[in-house]
């Protein structure tokens, strides 16, 4: 499970610098793809992958509100994904729904706060009202952030977020000179919420596929071959060992993460 960064901590207080530096990330972001695929392996119909998969959602989400992560985002539904045959689209707004009426006492109970991103105004004003209410209901839990992406795209949050300070500076309520990275982050889907530490995509594919563009930029990647409806909890596990144990220097060198270290460690002990 989780490691060390690289660096040379040996010495009397290397425990207590091992117990600063044990990684869990606070936010941990993942595409649920390869549901199709196993379904099709199994002679199966496509939304049977689907079905099959919720029950993966669950078990991840028990397990990270019981290991201290703070944030778990899944892509369910992008903006491009309308480009699916009808039928099928249609199949997976209805098992939206029917999970999303299904789970949501279970979630409150457990701490969870749930929360939609991405663009409502398709939706049937059932699934609208239902969102709606399950997001009011468990709005005060803090065990964990559950994301549900769905009709969501990078581009899109993007897009909305540049047009609200467009609009301001129409108004006179803004300056040119004040849209900054800052300005954009603030305006985007998970502003309040630290961006992700760890992305994880089942199923193969090795891109990110428009999810969360602005947010992963310092984002660690971490690809399985391994189709959604088979990610249980050890190859979660497998994930967030590849976490642990990697350096994240955000612009720095790993002289300098590792000096950071010491200081740390240093000023702890004294």
């Amino acid at each position: 499970m989780p490691r060390l960064d690289k660096c040379d901590m040996s010495g009397p207080d290397s425990a207590g610098i091992a117990s600063m530096e044990t990684k869990v990330p606070r936010h941990v972001a993942i595409i649920m793809d390869g549901n199709g695929r196993w379904a099709r392996s199994r002679n199966l119909p496509r939304i049977a992958g689907h079905r099959a998969g919720v029950e993966n959602v669950r078990n991840l989400v028990r397990f990270c509100a019981e290991s201290g992560i703070e944030v778990l985002t899944l892509f369910a539904f992008s903006s491009e994904n309308w480009r699916r045959p009808p039928t099928e689209v249609r199949l997976l707004f209805d098992l939206f729904l029917v999970v999303l009426e299904q789970e949501v006492d279970r979630l409150h109970e457990n701490g969870v706060r749930l929360r939609v991103i991405g663009d409502r105004k398709p939706f049937s004003a059932k699934l609208k009202r239902a969102i709606a209410a399950a997001e009011a209901k468990t709005r005060a839990n803090t065990q964990l952030n559950l994301v549900v992406a769905a009709n969501y795209g990078g581009r899109w949050d993007i897009t909305q977020a540049t047009r609200t300070l467009a609009a301001r500076v129409a108004s006179g309520d803004l300056a040119v000179a004040d849209i900054t990275g800052d300005a954009i982050a603030e305006h985007l889907a998970l502003a309040d919420l630290p961006e992700p530490d760890l992305f994880i995509r089942s199923g193969g594919e090795q891109r990110i596929s428009n999810y969360l563009l602005w947010q992963l930029a310092y984002t660690e990647l971490y690809f399985t071959d391994c189709l959604w409806p088979d990610f249980a909890l050890d190859e979660f596990a497998a994930a967030l060992d590849s976490y642990a144990g990697r350096q994240r220097r955000f612009g720095r060198t790993g002289d300098q993460v590792c000096g950071e270290l010491g200081a740390v460690a240093a000023s702890a002990v004294e």
